[in-house]
């Protein structure tokens, strides 16, 4: 069940992708997640999920990453599936069987809203699975460092998005021991109804908001045994630079959007 979350997970690799500068990485994110707002027709996803399928494998991560970035979802997106499909009632009547009743445009829309939640979740996971959170700390701040004439907190805005990153796959295994121990000791967490499972996960959540407070503590501990006090004066052993790779992906991306805009305008609508 945890062990399925990749949020906050990287995979190690020499990929195209990994080179990339985090904040090309970033932005690129930014403009999948405008490509994909774009989409207004079913069949126009084909161009979003084979160029994420393309992207994926140009990274060396397993496709099975994707997938389990979207098993989490598993509840939500039939849920909402679902309710699209019995609640909008516009459209030509396709099926009516006793108070069912389902109409084109509410199969269509369960559809385009399914499609678009799977690839946007399963899109930007490739960030966090490519790039290395003290990677993500510097591009961040980077890119928000225009920000500080206004005194924002760019680096410590950075810093807490990406520990907050590092440490999910830590409570997510912690949260997988726990249930394992529960498990071994009689605990049931998959009959009953929907609020029976929510009262049988307590006995995990407990001990895991404790040990994140712990967690939490100790990390405070630890940075002010080294004299943290926040991005002021702090240098860098790998300083980012812009290369060749950078350049190409963006030209790809903005090829993905084009494509997008261009599909819409002049391919005919197939439903």
């Amino acid at each position: 069940m945890f062990k399925d979350i990749t949020l906050g997970q990287y995979v190690p690799g020499d990929s195209f992708l990994h080179k990339l500068d985090p904040r090309t990485k970033i932005l690129l994110m930014i403009a999948y997640v405008v490509a994909i707002f774009l989409v207004q027709r079913i069949e126009i996803f084909a161009i979003i999920i084979l160029f994420t399928i393309g992207v994926t494998l140009l990274s060396h991560v397993s496709l099975s990453y994707l997938f389990k970035a979207l098993k989490p979802m598993r509840l939500l997106l039939p849920l909402m599936f679902l309710m699209n499909l019995f609640l909008i009632k516009t459209g030509d009547l396709l099926v009516e069987w006793w108070i069912i009743k389902i109409y084109s445009d509410g199969l269509k829309n369960a559809f385009f809203i399914v499609l678009r939640l799977a690839t946007l979740i399963a899109g930007t996971s490739l960030l966090t699975l490519t790039t290395t959170p003290i990677a993500l700390t510097d591009g961040l701040e980077k890119l928000l460092s225009p920000l500080k004439i206004i005194k924002f907190p760019a680096h410590e805005l950075a810093m807490m998005m990406t520990i907050a990153l590092r440490f999910i796959p830590t409570l997510v295994e912690e949260a997988d021991k726990i249930m394992k121990a529960q498990l071994a000791r009689g605990a049931d967490f998959e009959s009953g109804n929907i609020f029976k499972r929510a009262k049988a996960m307590l006995p995990i959540l407990i001990p895991l908001f404790v040990n994140s407070f712990r967690r939490a503590d100790e990390l405070a501990m630890a940075m002010e045994s080294r004299c943290y006090h926040g991005g002021e004066g702090r240098t860098r052993m790998r300083v980012l630079r812009f290369t060749w790779r950078d350049l190409v992906a963006v030209l790809v991306m903005a090829a993905l959007i084009a494509a997008v805009v261009v599909a819409q305008k002049l391919l005919p609508p197939l439903f």
